[in-house]
């Protein structure tokens, strides 16, 4: 992997990448080119509602977007779900996990569908910036929001194409799903839309919330097994979907992480993971887990555990935080959460 693209690897950058590979186990500048074929079918499916130019702030500075953007590539690991979301299908996309045709995701095909669009050209695996597979796909937009990208990386994005970073004043690959999407709809035209999309998601938040009080009484984590015990922070997307959902982080892991996504724990600090429910992402057998001190928590002798699966799509949508993968996260997850608070085992 090129560091530029993680330049936490040495004890983070790796684990982003195992624990995007999880699923759920729930026990219990440039113009626009001619591209020929699929490249004809990837505009936008609804009218823009924004006049151009349009200057979209970032971490590097500033991006202007001159006209409605045709030709849209996205580095930024989940970006696509949120133009696929606004009707537009991307022209390339970066695959990050479970090697799904174009880098779509299940929860994202009827979308794919709708739009009419072919499936995007891959054109890197999240490892490396590939610029001559991107200049191929002669985008006349590069969204690089869900992302760690460089600013040497981002100089040369940008002359392939005007090109969008991550946001400025957050962590690497610590966007949420809400200002991603908004980000998107104002990068494509389409700020009203996106607004829509990310209001409807909130309401099923808040409906939740109504429904399941306890969890505004409770503690939760996303934790996996890196180093000993990685866990994910409240700038993390798996770490915000737990507090928007209602849950406490455990006290102290914003300092763990730090200006990061996430961090690994110490021996003396595994009592952390002392909280109503855990969800473990890629980490094997419950029996297996966490180490000694960790396997001696009420959290694990009680059973208030679940286990996530790479090859599972609940799973994957656990760490693939999105407009379009939350509806079915929410679906599927929640009811398990509320399982395993009130103590039911989970083997």
């Amino acid at each position: 992997m090129d560091p530029r693209r993680a330049p936490h690897l040495s004890a983070v950058g790796r684990a982003l990448l195992a624990a995007s590979a999880s699923g759920l186990l729930l026990v219990a500048g440039c113009g626009v080119g001619d591209g020929g074929g699929a490249a004809e079918e990837q505009s936008s499916g609804a009218s823009a509602d924004t006049s151009f130019p349009v200057t979209v702030e970032h971490t590097y500075g500033s991006t202007t977007i001159s006209e409605q953007p045709e030709r849209v590539a996205t580095v930024g690991l989940m970006d696509q779900d949120a133009l696929l979301a606004l009707g537009i299908v991307p022209v390339a996309t970066t695959e990050w996990f479970s090697a799904q045709p174009g880098a779509i995701n299940p929860w994202a095909t009827d979308e794919l569908e709708a739009a009419g669009g072919e499936l995007p050209e891959v054109i890197d695996s999240s490892e490396d910036l590939d610029f001559e597979g991107i200049l191929e796909q002669d985008p006349d937009l590069i969204l690089a929001l869900y992302s760690g990208i460089s600013e040497e990386d981002y100089q040369r994005l940008s002359d392939i194409a005007p090109t969008v970073a991550q946001p400025e004043g957050l962590v690497d690959y610590g966007i949420g799903w809400e200002e991603l999407t908004r980000t998107v709809g104002q990068a494509v035209g389409m700020p009203d839309e996106a607004e829509d999309l990310v209001t409807d998601v909130e309401t099923q938040f808040e409906a939740v919330r109504t429904e399941h009080p306890e969890f505004a009484d409770a503690t939760a984590v996303m934790a996996m097994p890196y180093e000993g015990v990685f866990v994910y922070g409240p700038e993390d997307p798996r770490g915000r979907f737990l507090t928007e959902l209602g849950f406490e982080l455990p006290e102290g892991i914003a300092d763990i992480a730090g200006d990061s996504f996430g961090a690994s724990l110490s021996e003396e600090q595994v009592d952390l993971l002392d909280v109503d429910v855990i969800v473990w992402i890629d980490s094997g057998e419950a029996d297996e887990v966490g180490g000694p001190l960790y396997q001696s928590l009420p959290v694990h002798t009680e059973g208030r555990e679940i286990f996530a699966d790479s090859d599972d799509p609940v799973g994957a949508a656990t760490s693939f935080v999105t407009v379009l993968s939350l509806p079915f996260l929410l679906d599927e997850l929640v009811p398990v959460l509320a399982d395993r608070i009130g103590g039911e085992a989970s083997g």
